[in-house]
């Protein structure tokens, strides 16, 4: 009588244990590789589905690969310099990808009056930011004109997939296509079932879900007067796309004068305002890193009443007289607690 009731609990002890042994325990997986004159990082949690997360790497990489190809100014063959290189009047097909980027960029220049505007390449190459040997000297009164006759984003068009230009423009994607490549890589990994991941494209993020032990994805904001040394705020990322621009990293200076990488299409000369580094949480990396830099742009004071009149989350920090001083948006403002 014993015997028979001790055999099917030896039995029961047997399956659970196997069961323990089977249930399938995420691991994070992490990887970097450079990519678009940066860097890039992938880190993500496994699924049951993927049987070999490390091969995600070959596909991430492809698809960098091919943004870069499309929307890069250093590639003389990419689809964005084959663009550049046709004379008034004419157009190009251009892919989807490329299509929906110039549109969104579009979007941002009509949005600040052309304040940030997509057409700016002409300055950027002339202030030595742009493709070729950087020589770090200021340009003269007559070659910052001849540039901005140039610029003009009321003179890019697109209509479906074909881009035209009425007037000899130069576009550059060099605010936006990194956020871009971070969404490109995101929708890598959510088409392979990965549910918890935080890629990072030269400082631009997007993040899904949660750790395996239910904690949010962090990210530092870097300090400006350290770099990345200094952690200006840590905050909780979950289901966003963040990005920051900041004038403390990209500049040259020349008789005792900075002059940054972010250059105004009105003036034509880089920005001189106190705001030195913005931060936007958006739904896609692609507008954060875009709406980033039209803010920065614009100044502490547009740049903030941009942010709020849009319902933009948008942290600003502003060089005093003592430090930095936090200027935060009402919709960044749940992201500080």
């Amino acid at each position: 009588m014993r015997k028979k009731i001790l055999f099917p609990v030896f039995l029961l002890i047997i399956v659970a244990v196997f069961y323990r042994l089977s249930v399938f325990t995420p691991e994070l997986v992490s990887f970097s590789g450079p990519t678009m004159g940066t860097t890039y990082t992938v880190k993500f949690y496994t699924t049951e589905e993927v049987e070999n997360p490390w091969d995600l790497k070959d596909d991430v990489d492809a698809v960098l690969v091919r943004v870069n190809k499309l929307m890069s100014t250093y590639d003389p063959n990419s689809e964005l310099s084959e663009f550049n290189k046709l004379t008034a009047g004419q157009s190009l097909t251009v892919s989807e990808e490329m299509a929906y980027v110039i549109d969104k960029a579009l979007l941002l220049s009509r949005m600040t009056g052309g304040e940030y505007d997509v057409t700016i390449g002409p300055l950027v190459n002339l202030w030595g930011f742009g493709p070729g040997k950087r020589e770090d000297k200021v340009p003269t009164e007559a070659e910052i004109e001849a540039a901005k006759s140039r610029v003009g984003y009321q003179f890019l068009t697109l209509d479906g997939l074909r881009l035209s230009k009425e007037k000899d423009i130069y576009v550059d994607l060099s605010s936006i296509a990194k956020g871009y490549g971070v969404d490109a890589v995101a929708k890598v990994l959510q088409d392979k079932g990965i549910e918890s991941y935080l890629v990072e494209v030269g400082g631009e993020i997007s993040s899904k879900g949660v750790k395996p032990d239910g904690s949010p994805w962090r990210v530092a904001i870097e300090s400006p007067a350290g770099g990345h040394n200094i952690a200006d705020r840590i905050i909780d990322v979950t289901n966003i796309a963040l990005a920051t621009s900041g004038d403390y990293r990209n500049y040259f200076e020349q008789n005792g004068v900075r002059y940054s990488h972010t250059i105004s299409p009105l003036t034509g000369r880089p920005i001189t305002h106190r705001l030195v580094s913005v931060t936007v949480v958006d739904t896609t990396t692609t507008m954060a890193d875009g709406l980033a830099t039209a803010i920065t742009v614009l100044g502490p004071e547009k740049g903030y009443e941009f942010a709020q009149e849009n319902g933009i989350a948008a942290y600003l920090l502003v060089k005093t007289d003592f430090g930095f001083e936090e200027r935060p948006s009402d919709a960044f403002k749940p992201y500080l607690k």
